[in-house]
């Protein structure tokens, strides 16, 4: 291969290795790094014994991950406040033409899913991400895991367990997520505590993620009550210089608010029967980088 069909066939398959490397690690810097990794390893390889370069890619991707993902967890055990993956934009284009199919990739990447994950090893990770968001057979996850079949299956079949078993349920319409949204910032806007509250759920969640770096809850906020009069206390405080944008984050609508030009936090709720279940708060600078732009 000359040098131009090296890169033109790594960056054919970059969306695919990027999806497999974020839903490993939730961290949108540590899936790019393992991604600039797999290149270095396919721009050396000798190419005359790769016979399917997606497969090629996609196993030394998931190796990575799994390394890079042992890191993170003892990363992620000094952790300050609750934890939740960096918001990921999501547009899978062209790439995902079946509404079915972009409906899974959507929910694998979504925070309450990945949430869950952090609960798997990294092997029942690598195997769920494979299998559930991608489609692998099993005996081509046994190959790139270096692993038989029949382990592959035990890892797969315990990994959907725990995350079935632990997942929330929500509805997934995103025309009724985007005008919930839009109501959820205009009542807190306005300070309008009794709107809010007819939105939220009884025993709705609010976790916000600072990782000590800026305001947020160091504990999860639940009931109805709480999560909305903390939404107006953080609403009267305000943000300086504020504006918001609505992005498509994680498979889902999700409110950006800027202080200036700079990311100052991300809003993402999960709505069940026409109310809010769960709000998700990213407020960690760290995690907000990759959206400056």
């Amino acid at each position: 291969m000359s040098t131009d069909t090296v890169t033109d066939v790594f960056e054919e398959h970059r969306p695919v290795l990027v999806g497999v490397a974020y839903r490993m690690l939730g961290r949108v810097a540590d899936a790019e790094d393992v991604v600039q990794e797999a290149w270095l390893r396919w721009s050396g390889v000798d190419r005359s014994e790769v016979r399917e370069p997606r497969g090629y890619l996609v196993r030394v991707t998931t190796r990575l991950a799994i390394d890079r993902l042992r890191q993170v967890k003892a990363r992620n055990e000094a952790y300050v406040g609750p934890w939740l993956p960096e918001p990921y934009v999501t547009d899978f284009g062209d790439m995902v033409p079946d509404t079915a199919e972009r409906a899974v990739l959507a929910d694998s990447v979504s925070l309450a899913v990945l949430v869950v994950m952090e609960s798997l090893s990294p092997l029942e990770r690598a195997v769920f991400v494979l299998r559930e968001a991608f489609g692998y057979p099993y005996a081509e996850i046994a190959t790139m895991l270096d692993r038989g079949e029949a382990a592959v299956r035990q890892l797969s079949g315990r990994a959907r367990k725990h995350v079935e078993e632990r997942r929330p349920r929500y509805d997934v319409d995103p025309a009724q997520r985007r005008d919930l949204t839009e109501r959820f910032l205009a009542a807190a806007a306005e300070g309008d505590l009794q709107g809010l509250m007819s939105m939220l759920a009884p025993d709705v969640r609010l976790v916000g993620d600072s990782g000590g770096k800026s305001r947020a809850p160091l504990r999860v906020i639940e009931t109805a009550d709480k999560v909305g009069r903390f939404l107006v206390g953080a609403a009267r405080k305000g943000v300086p210089d504020m504006s918001f944008r609505f992005l498509e984050l994680n498979g889902g609508p999700a409110l950006l608010l800027l202080s200036g030009d700079k990311p100052d936090s991300v809003f993402q709720l999960d709505v069940v029967d026409g109310r809010i279940q769960s709000v998700y708060v990213v407020r960690n600078p760290d995690k907000l980088q990759s959206l400056a732009a």
